[in-house]
């Protein structure tokens, strides 16, 4: 399994190993302790891979799916959930991984608890892209399938896709089809750009 980070804040980046939600088939990229382990160095959040239980790879499935609840709303200008927050902010509490210097650079352990270690600095990314998402852009890819959130950085403010790598090509090389079957028109539609009203509200 390889991971990506596109989306330009550890939280989001969390919240996007669950593809395609909206799907028949949603992937899921954490498909056991061990992966969410992986995740974790992969992300820099730890050093070395800990040894996580189902336990906690459940908590931390659930801590996942708090923040993407949380964001959304938040994007939609609805309130946050009284239980999401409250989880939320739980799991911000716990004790974050330990920085150590070394000689051989900078380490990053969970501890005894690794799972809620990984969960608290995922959760306090959260609370810190909740509480400026007045000053900051997120924004869903516009892949109609794709429900992976980003923070628009771009110079512009106009970002559309997650990443090139994955739905931007997805598009290009469907509107490059639809171009060549249909003589260059209703390429953009045959692309899936087409996005729904309550879509074009989140990124309001």
């Amino acid at each position: 399994m390889t991971f990506v980070f596109v989306s330009g804040d550890l939280a989001l980046d969390f919240a996007g190993t669950l593809k395609w939600r909206r799907t028949a088939a949603p992937e899921e990229l954490l498909t056991g302790p061990a992966e969410a382990a992986r995740w974790a160095v992969a992300a820099g959040v730890l050093s070395t891979a800990p040894r996580l239980s189902t336990v906690e790879l459940a908590g931390l499935l659930e801590l996942r799916e708090t923040v993407y609840r949380l964001v959304v709303a938040g994007l939609a200008g609805q309130p946050w959930p009284p239980g999401d927050l409250r989880a939320l902010n739980a799991a911000a509490a716990a004790p974050p991984p330990r920085v150590t210097l070394t000689a051989g650079g900078v380490r990053r352990a969970g501890g005894p608890a690794a799972g809620a270690s990984i969960g608290a600095a995922v959760a306090v990314a959260a609370v810190e892209l909740l509480g400026s998402l007045g000053s900051v852009t997120v924004r869903e890819c516009a892949l109609d399938e794709c429900t992976r959130l980003f923070v628009d950085r771009s110079r512009a403010g106009n970002r559309t896709w997650c990443g090139m790598e994955e739905c931007g090509n997805r598009v290009k090389a469907a509107s490059y089809r639809a171009r060549r079957g249909a003589g260059g028109g209703g390429a953009q539609a045959a692309g899936g750009m087409a996005v729904s009203a309550s879509r074009q509200a989140m990124r309001s």
